[in-house]
């Protein structure tokens, strides 16, 4: 008697080949070949930060207008220190182990119960080395000169408590879901320009020192980005924005709307110090101007971070 015959699970198609349609609702998921992430924009933008800190730098500690300028606004912050001070102060104390607290409490969420190791890692090590970056270039590699200044002259840029406040930030960003990262991009900004404001008010650091901590951060978190994305292509899938409260497109309007806002503020008041006639002396206009600076440069980084993010993770199919 002939051996009865099996039919053939797969669908042929051309050449004898299996339709890779096919592919997509049966159990041999490893051959279907997954869509890469483009590593330009995120190297982009990790060297962008890069040029962006060495010109804060040159500028605001190598040059004497620089110096002068990033000084009276930390001269000037003493003229609102008062009940926001010791507030921020508060703040300030209680910064690293919150900071330490979020960004462990997130990432070990992400890697035990949502099964995200690799980017719990990666998150992990790039807020760990832009910490540690910050801390060789303050105290090690930049130096302040003295440009006729009366000042502080030990090098104060970047600041230490930015930037682990902007790091545990970016590492909760980054194993975040990503219909939820607008907002966490949002929070995490705001968190990351309050405590830099901190700083200032209480004349810890100068407008520049928490700028530079802001960039040094992204100089790492750039190429994390792209590792998390790279590694993590199964759970970094989103409808786009608008399909979530996490993913509203309200989050990018927001830290906008606030950036130029600063914008403004930093325009008036530097006009009014502006070397022309009838310029007034100035009292607070420095502070303020540096404190738009922060405000600007802190939500830059969080909205371009938030783009990059949601342009870069597959559309849901």
């Amino acid at each position: 008697m002939a051996a009865p015959t099996h039919a053939r699970s797969e669908v042929p198609g051309p050449r004898g080949r299996r339709d890779p349609s096919a592919l997509l609702s049966g159990g041999d998921r490893r051959r279907v070949p997954r869509p890469s992430v483009g590593v330009g924009p995120f190297l982009l933008a990790s060297l962008a930060a890069v040029a962006a800190l060495l010109c804060t730098y040159l500028f605001f500690v190598r040059t004497t207008t620089g110096q002068y300028i990033d000084e009276s606004a930390l001269v000037e912050a003493t003229e609102l220190y008062g009940a926001a001070g010791k507030a921020s102060l508060r703040f300030l104390d209680f910064l690293p182990a919150l900071s330490v607290a979020l960004a462990l409490g997130a990432l070990g969420y992400a890697a035990l119960a949502r099964r995200r190791w690799a980017a719990s890692a990666v998150a992990l090590a790039a807020a760990l080395c832009a910490n540690l970056a910050t801390q060789l270039l303050k105290n090690d590699i930049l130096t302040r000169p003295y440009r006729g200044i009366e000042t502080y002259m030990e090098n104060s840029l970047p600041s230490g408590h930015t930037t682990l406040a902007a790091s545990a930030a970016a590492a909760v960003f980054l194993v975040a879901s990503p219909r939820w990262r607008p907002l966490v991009a949002f929070a995490g900004g705001t968190y990351a320009v309050a405590t830099g404001v901190s700083t200032l008010v209480n004349q810890w650091h100068r407008p520049a020192d928490v700028v530079s901590a802001f960039l040094v951060v992204a100089v790492f978190m750039a190429p994390a980005a792209w590792l998390v994305l790279r590694t993590g292509m199964v759970w970094n899938e989103w409808d786009g924005f608008g399909r979530h409260v996490g993913s509203s497109r309200l989050w990018l309007a927001l830290p906008t709307a606030a950036g130029l806002a600063a914008a403004g503020v930093a325009v008036v008041a530097l006009v009014r110090i502006a070397p022309l006639a009838g310029r007034e002396v100035s009292t607070t206009n420095y502070f303020w101007a540096g404190l738009a600076f922060i405000v600007i440069s802190g939500y830059l980084v969080a909205v371009g971070a938030s783009w990059l993010m949601a342009h870069a993770s597959r559309p849901r199919r």
